[in-house]
């Protein structure tokens, strides 16, 4: 039986109820008491032991009580339960499925010299600032200075100055970086309109915003050290602002590795002082090499 036919032979044996109570209540509070039917099916079930034999026929009754009341409520609001189905399908796969890693690059159509590098080695250099003695981070690429020296630019030292380390992450798992192509004077020149859209100030500053916004986060969240998935609130987030850009190709759980593959990497760059990072777009990957 498909989920459509399901929802039409559902709704044909609810019951009627008064005209002036709200339609969605009785089906709602039904849905809320049989999950708690469901949990205290499986608790029995854990206290007898597999022994309990009408455990796996009682979870299937009671999971039945909860797909007939979410049939009737998806039919108060007037939603298909087979469009609901598929939607819930597309939502795990981009939450929890990555790209194919035979997906193109993004900038594959692009001149040589303005494609994002295939294969580099990134270094992280700290010195000290002569005219305040504060810590910054210098940044090459194959010996090649890349953008200015960073501080942390905050009132605390909190190791923001390694910020770098996730835009290369960006580049090496989504293959875009904004921030990165502008640095190493990779921007799509050739074609105007992605110069403007995709390379532009405006895509810089969201990329910018972006590391901000997870920084924030991990710092409240020990850095990811110990965790193993970013909260979808976040992604979403991340996927809103950036909804616009090229790189919304991307799943959610793409954005969740970029992430995760950069919190890795500045975790080691800071307990290490610096290092080099292997960026490497076709493995979809960076790591630190030993010193």
């Amino acid at each position: 039986m498909d989920f459509g036919r399901y929802q039409q032979a559902a709704v044909r044996t609810r019951q009627r109820t008064n005209e002036d109570q709200d339609p969605v209540l009785v089906p709602l509070l039904g849905l809320l008491g049989e999950a708690g039917s469901v949990a205290t099916a499986y608790k029995k079930r854990l206290r007898d032991g597999p022994g309990y034999q009408l455990g796996k026929q009682r979870l299937r009754e009671e999971l039945g009580d909860v797909l007939w009341y979410v049939a009737a409520l998806a039919h108060s609001f007037d939603l298909d339960l087979d469009d609901i189905a598929a939607a819930s399908l597309e939502k795990a796969k981009d939450r929890w499925r990555p790209s194919s890693s035979d997906q193109s690059l993004l900038d594959d159509g692009a001149p040589p010299h303005e494609q994002l590098p295939r294969l580099a080695r990134f270094t992280f250099t700290p010195t000290h600032r002569t005219s305040d003695s504060r810590t910054v981070i210098a940044l090459t690429c194959e010996g090649k200075p890349v953008g200015d020296p960073l501080t942390d630019a905050s009132h605390i030292e909190d190791d923001y100055r390694y910020h770098d380390a996730f835009h290369l992450a960006h580049l090496a798992v989504l293959g875009w970086s904004p921030v990165m192509r502008s640095l190493l004077k990779r921007k799509r020149k050739s074609t105007p309109s992605i110069d403007e859209a995709e390379d532009g100030g405006r895509a810089i500053a969201i990329e910018e915003g972006v590391s901000a916004l997870v920084f924030s986060y991990a710092s409240q969240h020990g850095f990811f050290e110990d965790v193993q998935h970013v909260d979808n609130e976040l992604l979403q987030t991340v996927t809103s602002m950036t909804s616009h850009l090229e790189v919304s190709s991307h799943r959610a759980a793409d954005w969740e590795k970029a992430i995760m593959v950069g919190y890795r990497c500045w975790r080691e760059l800071t307990k290490n002082n610096g290092g080099t990072v292997e960026v490497d777009m076709r493995r979809r990957d960076m790591r630190v090499l030993q010193p």
